[in-house]
């Protein structure tokens, strides 16, 4: 027997990507590369914990101009948690959305909402279909956070600045865990582990996404 992707090496170990036995070779080389890899793959979540490099330079990060305090990630837990949940739901149902895709959509979001600053509204779409999915997904969870805010207070308490901050914050952490990998979800993979369960997006442990 083979392995499943090279046709030529022993195969070592099943791969759930290709629903084969494969090559320890072509694992390293071909995982989130050519292979779509659940992300509660053993192997995945191994390399994962390995494949970080030195932390990002704020300095350097885009929308340096947004202040992301400490107090703004604890007095917004519970939106924080709203949004991850709805970047992750899009890619726990469709093994086709990576970060790169979630880049777009932040990327995207966070140019809308500079927008509203402005008093002025444009809603900035990526051409990329799964990336204008993640936008829809997240602008309207926090439409819905905004609604149930209202109906338990009588009024919205959360301000677009807030918003505009929080999509900063994730941005940087997706730029800080995106692997490189073309098909790559190791960012994605940091919010299941924070927003998985109901538990999770009920009371998030919001420090453990911050930045070194």
């Amino acid at each position: 027997m083979a392995c499943a992707i090279c046709q030529t090496r022993r195969p070592r170990r099943f791969c759930p990507g290709v629903r084969g036995d494969i090559c320890t070779l072509c694992c390293g080389t071909e995982r989130e590369v050519t292979v779509d890899c659940p992300l509660d793959c053993e192997y995945l979540q191994e390399a994962h914990k390995h494949e970080r490099d030195s932390p990002l330079e704020l300095a350097t990060l885009p929308n340096e101009d947004i202040r992301v305090t400490d107090g703004l990630l604890s007095d917004n837990e519970e939106l924080l948690s709203c949004i991850g949940g709805a970047l992750l739901e899009p890619a726990l149902e469709n093994r086709s959305v990576v970060d790169f895709d979630a880049r777009e959509a932040l990327d995207a979001l966070i140019r809308t909402y500079r927008t509203l600053q402005t008093g002025l509204y444009y809603e900035t779409l990526p051409e990329n279909p799964l990336a204008a999915g993640l936008c829809r997904a997240v602008r309207s969870a926090v439409e819905e956070f905004r609604k149930a805010e209202t109906e338990r207070l009588g009024i919205s308490k959360t301000r677009d600045s807030a918003v505009l901050g929080l999509l900063v914050f994730l941005q940087r952490v997706e730029l800080d865990r995106n692997n490189g990998r073309r098909r790559g979800r190791a960012f994605l993979d940091a919010l299941r582990d924070l927003y998985a369960s109901e538990a999770a997006r009920a009371t998030p442990p919001g420090s453990s996404l911050i930045l070194p």
